[in-house]
Parts: C-alpha cells; sequence; structure tokens
C-alpha cells in the first residue's frame, strides 16, 4: 500500500550538500506566490477541503483551532508573508520557503531558531493521493495550524536543538524516530477516543482513515524508549503508532530524560521492527 506522501527520512548524509543555484546558504527561497498557477490554487483548495471534512472529529481539537490560520484573505496556497504576520504573534513562528527537502543541519538549525521549512511547490492535479518529497500542503497544512500551539511550538524547537545534538553525537537516527512518531504520526487519546496530531496522518486522506479504523497497524502506549529502538517506514502506511495521553505532554515527557544517556544505553540493545509487539508493550485501548 502506498502512503499519500513521504516524509522525512533523517540520516546524516545530506548534511555536506550546498545549497542549490537560486537559494541562500540556509536553503530558503523566495516564495513568489505571484508565480503559482491556477492549477497549484485549485489543488491546495481540494486537499484543503477534503482533509478539513475528513479531519473533524479525527484530529485533536487543538489542530482544527489553529486551521483558521490558513483561512487567509486569498484562497489557495498561502502567501507565507500574510501567513506569518498571523503565526508570529502566536507563537514566534515563521514559515520559510525551501526548494525541496534540506540538509538535516540544515532542518533542525531551522527548528532550533522556530522557522519552518515549507516545500515551494504543490503536487500536480493527478497526484492528489500520493507524492514522492513533502510539498507545501504537507508543510503547512500538516505543521503550521499545530505551531500555533505554544506547547507544540516550543517540543519543535527544542527537536531542533535536540537534532543539531544528536548530529553532533551521531545518533540522528535515535533523534529521527522521536520525530517521526510524534510530530509526523503521532495520536492522542482526547476526549476518550483515539485523535491525530501527527502531520504526517493529518495531511494524507488514506492514512487518516487507516490510522484511527484499521485493524493492521499496533497502536501502542506511548514509551520514549521503545520509540528510540523502533524502526520505520518510510513506504507505506505506518505499521505502529505510538499514543500519548495529551499530545501537549510530549515536551515534558522528553526533556524530563537525559537523551544523550539513553542514545549510549540503546546502543547496546537491538533495534526493534515496527511490525512486532513485546511482551512488555503496552496496547493502547
Amino acid at each position: 500500500m502506498q502512503k499519500d506522501s513521504h516524509q522525512r527520512e533523517m540520516h546524516g548524509a545530506l548534511a555536506s550538500l550546498t545549497p542549490p543555484s537560486g537559494a541562500a546558504e540556509d536553503w530558503t527561497v523566495p516564495q513568489r506566490w505571484d508565480e503559482l498557477t491556477a492549477e497549484d490554487h485549485w489543488v491546495w483548495d481540494t486537499l484543503f477541503a477534503r482533509q478539513q471534512t475528513l479531519l473533524h472529529g479525527r484530529a485533536v481539537e487543538a489542530f482544527e483551532r489553529g486551521l483558521d490560520m490558513l483561512h487567509l484573505s486569498r484562497p489557495g496556497v498561502p502567501n507565507f508573508d500574510e501567513l506569518n504576520e498571523k503565526l508570529d504573534r502566536r507563537t514566534g513562528w515563521t514559515v520559510v520557503a525551501v526548494p525541496g527537502l534540506v540538509p538535516d543541519d540544515v532542518f533542525f538549525r531551522h527548528l532550533s531558531e522556530r522557522r519552518f521549512p515549507a516545500g515551494n511547490f504543490i503536487r500536480a492535479a493527478d497526484q492528489l493521493d500520493y507524492l514522492e518529497e513533502p510539498d507545501v500542503f504537507h508543510d503547512v497544512f500538516g505543521h503550521v495550524p499545530l505551531l500555533a500551539q505554544p506547547d507544540v511550538a516550543d517540543f519543535m524547537q527544542a527537536l531542533g536543538r535536540l537534532g543539531l545534538e544528536a548530529l553532533d553525537r551521531g545518533a540522528l537516527h535515535r533523534l529521527a524516530r522521536l520525530y517521526w512518531y510524534t510530530v509526523e504520526f503521532g495520536l492522542a487519546r482526547e476526549n476518550g477516543a483515539l485523535k491525530i496530531y501527527g502531520a504526517g496522518i493529518l495531511s494524507s486522506f488514506g492514512e487518516s482513515h487507516y490510522s484511527l479504523e484499521n485493524a493492521k497497524p499496533h497502536r501502542l502506549d506511548f514509551d520514549l524508549k521503545r520509540i528510540l529502538r523502533t524502526r520505520y517506514r518510510t513506504d507505506c502506511f505506518q505499521l505502529s503508532y505510538f499514543v500519548i495521553d495529551r499530545f501537549e505532554d510530549v515536551l515534558k515527557l522528553v526533556l524530563r530524560n537525559d537523551l544523550t544517556a539513553l542514545y549510549e544505553e540503546l546502543d547496546r540493545l537491538p533495534d526493534l521492527s515496527p511490525c512486532t509487539v513485546d511482551a512488555d508493550d503496552l496496547l493502547a485501548a
């Protein structure tokens, strides 16, 4: 089964690349909103309307409240200048345009400085349900509404700092798993039900259904050590999800632990497959 779009796969190998032609040293580029086509705006509006309808009652309430960030004065792909006026006032974050996936060190440095890199392109009309690389719909629709939530905004900045530290320690694969199973594919309990807060699910029509309703994937209680040991797949819907009691608490659960010590401890243990459940795992209700 194919995912609607691939998300960032972090491995550290991109750190030595130089910016492409036309990009600044930090890999940012002008958005050039005026150069977007009518089809580009149609694709955004079509995806937005479909996901907003689908996610009602499936996403955490803070995401639905944050969607008003994307209701700007003009339809279609958000103009980042207008969007950033609203987002910066709320949490001090801004969205910056980049040509596509950026090196891991560049990505985490942007996060550490409260900037979210967004791909400066949108999928074609015949690619609504599948895309190799995250585009502006995934990056902005999936991430920005929750960046208007102070707890999430602070967690994302902390992940930026932790990512840079993990790169220095050769432990990026561990930190990438934390990012993957929270920011991209996290589930949470809210009002007695499972809800979506991960951007990779929020921006995916197929996985929005699958993550909550399909019997195939494992839904495990949030356990930081387990997450740091668990590999992930980028080429299919997720085989395991980790469920937190309150998605707003993820920063506290991470910062109360010494990640460097955890990395060293876990290096002595085997990685775990997302396909399997151990006897010690707690299954989320």
